[in-house]
């Protein structure tokens, strides 16, 4: 059975602790998904909540956005928002947080003026309901768009503040492309695929030159030292030393 979290603007937030474990244990799943709502009709956030729940899905749900740990939101695969809310509408918490995730994120709205439409989906919203709506139609959209965020994870790794995209052979911090040279994304490429791993200079210049580890395996050293003064200046490390043996990623 899945648990679901419904918090209220006075509560703390642990289920931000039950997300991040769920979020491990069953990260691989083709159906499974950590997903946040928020919406200030708690009969609304019922009905969603019993509705994906019945998909497999995990759902942390707030009924004021300014409880939700920013520092927290990239732990989700996709949110939905209500745009009528008290504290802070769903236009304006969207646009606030569109930088900080890359997951889905749909709109749940009584709004059905076109031009409401479009400006939410020009904040950086993935899709959008309006209310009364079907709880059928909502799963098929939200399934949909889990379908899609999969079917992309096979050719990007995405880790906490970093995205590496394999196809387009780039390295972005918070959306922000870091500027590396071929070598360099190559190296944090092959460190990434293989994270948590230690590898050697030697065996991580033979696995990214295809060139015999023996031959000049400082240049590694060198290249690392570039890539970590790049990354220092957008506030992450993910390269870590392992003092003897070599390098790994530890980004998570």
């Amino acid at each position: 059975m899945i648990t679901t979290i419904l918090q209220s603007d006075n509560d703390s937030f642990p289920a931000l602790v039950a997300c991040a474990i769920l979020k491990t244990t069953t990260k691989g799943g083709d159906n499974m998904a950590a997903i946040l709502m928020i919406d200030d009709e708690r009969p609304i956030l019922e009905l969603v909540k019993n509705g994906l729940q019945k998909d497999g899905h995990f759902v942390t749900a707030y009924t004021s956005a300014a409880q939700v740990p920013l520092d927290k939101l990239n732990r989700y695969d996709l949110i939905i928002l209500d745009i009528m809310m008290p504290d802070i509408d769903g236009f304006s918490y969207c646009d606030k947080i569109r930088s900080l995730v890359d997951c889905p994120i749909l709109f749940l709205t009584a709004k059905t003026m076109e031009n409401d439409i479009t400006f939410g989906l020009g904040l950086g919203a993935d899709d959008y309901l309006t209310k009364p709506f079907r709880i059928t139609e909502l799963r098929a959209r939200v399934n949909a768009h889990l379908r899609r965020e999969h079917r992309e994870r096979h050719i990007a790794l995405t880790f906490d503040r970093i995205k590496i995209d394999l196809s387009a052979k780039e390295l972005r911090v918070d959306n922000i492309p870091v500027p590396l040279t071929k070598s360099e994304y190559l190296i944090c490429e092959y460190l990434a695929s293989n994270k948590g791993q230690v590898f050697s200079k030697e065996q991580i210049y033979e696995a990214v030159f295809s060139i015999d580890g023996d031959s000049d395996n400082s240049t590694i050293s060198t290249h690392i030292k570039n890539v970590r003064a790049k990354f220092n200046k957008m506030g992450v490390q993910p390269i870590i030393t392992v003092w003897g043996i070599g390098y790994k990623w530890e980004q998570r």
